[in-house]
């Protein structure tokens, strides 16, 4: 029978914080006195199994934070099918942009992979040990406006860029008037040179008058985003249209 810790032993614990070592100790114990592990096995094993555990934890944490809206990984991106060489993925996939605070621009038709290789590039850098969030830019425009109301707009932008990475997915898919152009402006300059932003969009840099209401705005927006970014083209067929496509019966 395992032999419980010592009261005062388990108060130290729990003030120290170490759950993992305070759940394990009376077992890992007892098998040291049985296999008489040196006392140097049963602290490593014990400080291994505290330091697993709380990069497990604040794995889950980040990626809660990171509030992505799927499963998507990078393994399970079809780069051939979106027209990415192979040597362009294996350079987003290694982080090195993120290392070094660049963007990215993911750019191409709907359904070309953009929004996947947004998250699953979210995903891979929470599993690196960044902090990342993922907002649909029209859940971000959102977000700013309501902080327009109690004047916390700069708060949530310095929230915000606490995470290594933003993802800004869908950016142009409807038009932003100025209050909305100029605090995304806001946000941009903010980011600049100090946190990576990667931007998805099927609208050209020469069309982003389309969504933003003058050219001043649309250029000062650019100027900061494109200064140390990497643009990706995407290609080929909708992956929607063509999973629909082979998902219908015969006739």
């Amino acid at each position: 029978m395992t032999k419980p810790l010592e009261p005062a032993l388990e108060a130290g614990l729990r003030r120290l914080k170490l759950r993992r070592v305070r759940e394990l100790a009376p077992e890992l114990l007892q098998t040291a006195r049985t296999q008489r592990w040196r006392p140097e096995e049963l602290l490593e094993t014990l400080v291994r199994e505290e330091i697993e555990a709380r990069e497990a934890s604040n794995l889950q944490r980040r990626m809660k934070a990171a509030s992505l809206p799927g499963a998507k990984t990078l393994a399970g991106f079809e780069a051939e099918a979106s027209g990415l060489p192979r040597g362009t993925f294996a350079f987003l996939s290694s982080l090195e942009w993120l290392e070094r605070r660049e963007n990215l621009c993911l750019a191409g038709p709907a359904g070309t992979g953009k929004s996947h290789l947004g998250q699953a590039l979210a995903r891979a850098a929470v599993e690196a040990g960044y902090g990342a969030r993922f907002f649909p830019a029209d859940e971000l425009v959102e977000a700013l406006y309501r902080g327009l109301a109690d004047n916390s707009v700069g708060r949530l932008i310095a929230a915000l860029l606490r995470n290594e990475l933003v993802v800004l997915d869908d950016l142009g898919f409807t038009a932003l008037e100025r209050t909305a152009a100029e605090h995304l402006f806001r946000f941009v300059a903010a980011a600049y040179e100090k946190r990576s932003l990667i931007i998805t969009t099927n609208v050209a840099f020469e069309r982003w008058t389309q969504f933003l209401p003058d050219e001043t705005v649309a250029t000062a927006i650019l100027d900061r985003f494109l200064h140390h970014c990497h643009v990706v083209a995407l290609a080929g067929e909708s992956f929607r249209l063509r999973e629909a496509r082979n998902l219908r019966t015969p006739a």
